[in-house]
């Protein structure tokens, strides 16, 4: 994906709040060899620019000032309640540097699975997105993970999908293989023998009977 940006000469409370007045961003680029630089950039593109999961997890292009540089979405810090990104932060990438980097899960053919078709169980995946290391040309926009082949009392875990080439999980926590998805079996609700449920009516109504007797 890519984006504009414009230098941004003026720093400053005041400043961004005339910026932001005029419907721009302010926004600052960092990293490598260079000095930071701050920016703007056209709000209702970023806007909408944000609401795409690319945007978050890709490396992007961004043109400033007649040249494309390679960029990494960092932080954004929106406004409490109006629809208004405050500031946004981005990183210059290095081709020959490593990236850390937080990898959207896209899970597919939980329905297909037997734990669902057969067994009727729940699919609940616990987590949504993957750290991981990579070079920036092997990043990838999302993982996909197959959950066609669930079966009931059987959690997926890490290591039981294939990452894209290049691609290597970060482990925190001494966690080495963390549960991605869990299959839950289907809540079994006891039914109470007919006969069983007919006694305390009648035992109730009879006490009932008795007590209007003794009050006549």
């Amino acid at each position: 994906m890519n984006f504009v940006a414009f230098e941004r000469a003026k720093q400053g409370t005041g400043a961004s709040r005339r910026l932001r007045n005029s419907g721009k961003t302010p926004g600052i680029v960092y990293g490598g060899s260079v000095e930071p630089q701050r920016i703007e950039v056209d709000h209702n593109a970023l806007w909408h620019a944000l609401k795409k999961e690319a945007f978050h997890s890709s490396v992007l292009d961004m043109e400033l000032a007649g040249t494309t540089s390679k960029v990494l979405l960092r932080d954004v810090q929106y406004h409490p309640y109006k629809q208004l990104v405050l500031h946004i932060d981005f990183q210059r990438v290095d081709e020959k540097t490593r990236l850390h980097m937080k990898v959207p899960l896209h899970y597919s053919g939980a329905e297909e699975s037997n734990a669902v078709k057969v067994d009727k169980c729940m699919v609940n995946p616990i987590v949504n997105e993957l750290d991981v290391t990579c070079m920036p040309s092997d990043l990838p926009e999302f993982i996909a993970v197959d959950l066609s082949k669930l079966e009931k009392g059987a959690s997926l875990h890490l290591k039981d999908i294939k990452l894209p080439r290049g691609v290597a999980p970060v482990i925190r926590g001494g966690q080495n293989n963390p549960v991605l998805v869990s299959v839950v079996p289907p809540l079994v609700v006891a039914e109470v023998p007919a006969a069983d449920a007919v006694a305390p009516a009648a035992a109730a109504d009879a006490k009932g009977k008795a007590k209007a007797k003794s009050k006549k």
